[in-house]
C-alpha cells in the first residue's frame, strides 16, 4: 500500500501559497438570489490547488485555508469569518472544498501520471468530478440543513450555479494545464512512496 510522501518545505510553501490563492478568490462574492450563497471565484482555486498540487497538498492547502477562516481570520467569502458562518448556508460549500480538492488532484494525478494524452481533458474532468460529485453534493446538504430548504429546492438552487462552475473548471484546468508543462514535476513529485513491508 501507498503513503503519501514527507512533506517538504517546497510542499509547505506551495500548500500556504494555495491557501492564500483560495482567499484572494473569495474576497468579491456577487450575491445570487434569496438564499444568500454569492458567486466567487474559490471553486476555481480550490479546483486549482487540486489540479497543480495533487490530492495530498491540495487538500492541506484547502484545509489550511478552511480553518484558517473559521478561526477568525476574515479570509472566507466576502470577508465572512469565525465558526458562525457553519451556521449560514454557505456551510455546505465551505465543508466540501478540503475534499474536492482532494478527489480532483486524485483524478488529475491518475491521468497526468499515466497518460500522456489528452492531459487538458484528465485535467478538466477532475475539476468537474470534484465540483459535481463533492461540492455541489454538500452544498445541497448545506442548503437544506441551514437554509431549511427541501432538497427539490436545494436542488434548483443549486443548479443555478451550475454553469458557472462548469466554466470556472474548466479555466482551472486550461490554467492548470500550464502550470503543468512550465513545471512538469510539480505533481510527480507530490507522488505516494511505496509503504514498508
Amino acid at each position: 500500500m501507498a503513503r503519501p510522501r514527507p512533506l517538504t518545505a517546497a510542499d509547505l510553501a506551495l500548500v500556504a501559497v494555495f491557501a492564500a490563492l483560495i482567499a484572494v478568490f473569495a474576497l468579491t462574492p456577487i450575491p445570487v438570489g434569496v438564499i444568500g450563497v454569492p458567486i466567487t471565484l474559490q471553486t476555481l482555486a480550490v479546483a486549482l490547488a487540486g489540479l497543480v498540487l495533487g490530492g495530498w497538498r491540495g487538500f492541506l492547502a484547502t484545509l489550511l485555508y478552511v480553518v484558517v477562516g473559521l478561526a477568525g481570520l476574515p479570509v472566507l467569502a466576502g470577508g465572512a469569518a469565525g465558526v458562525g458562518v457553519l451556521a449560514g448556508p454557505t456551510a455546505g460549500y465551505l465543508v466540501s472544498f478540503p475534499l474536492a480538492a482532494a478527489v480532483t488532484g486524485a483524478v488529475a494525478g491518475y491521468g497526468l501520471r499515466r497518460h500522456r494524452r489528452f492531459r487538458y481533458l484528465w485535467l478538466a474532468g477532475a475539476a468537474l468530478a470534484g465540483a459535481l460529485l463533492v461540492t455541489t453534493p454538500l452544498g445541497i446538504g448545506g442548503l437544506m440543513l441551514n437554509a431549511g430548504l427541501s432538497l427539490p429546492a436545494a436542488a434548483t438552487a443549486a443548479v443555478a450555479f451550475l454553469p458557472g462552475d462548469v466554466i470556472k473548471m474548466l479555466a482551472a484546468a486550461a490554467v492548470a494545464l500550464a502550470v503543468h508543462k512550465a513545471f512538469p514535476a510539480i505533481l510527480v513529485a507530490a507522488g505516494p512512496v511505496p509503504a514498508r513491508p
